[in-house]
């Protein structure tokens, strides 16, 4: 007893004369999708980009030039005017770092 699988294409119209119209049709619903997709997928992966952005740290310690990088300021982690040299920090950190005084 042998199980017949069904072929994919049994189902086209027994009319070869009319797989040329099916084939342009297809098409053109392709062209109409690729067309419309392109803003949804920026949108789709913006959004994902903004839920899997890692939240900004509370406290950065801004660090020196040199050797050892010796930390020169304690800023708030959503300071504009940090540099890029610079580090997370816990806030008990933080607050060792200002009471040996690191300047703010």
């Amino acid at each position: 007893m042998s199980i017949g699988i069904k072929n994919v294409f049994d189902d086209l119209p027994p009319v070869l004369d009319r797989l040329p119209t099916f084939r342009v049709w297809h098409a053109l619903w392709l062209q109409r999708i690729d067309h419309r997709s392109p803003p949804f997928r920026g949108q789709a992966e913006q959004e994902h980009g903004q839920h899997s952005r890692p939240r900004p740290p509370e406290w950065i310690v801004e660090l020196g030039i040199g050797d050892g990088r010796p930390p020169i300021e304690v800023q708030a982690g959503d300071c504009r005017m940090a540099g890029h040299r610079r580090r997370r920090v816990s806030r008990e950190e933080a607050r060792r770092r200002l009471a040996a005084g690191t300047r703010a």
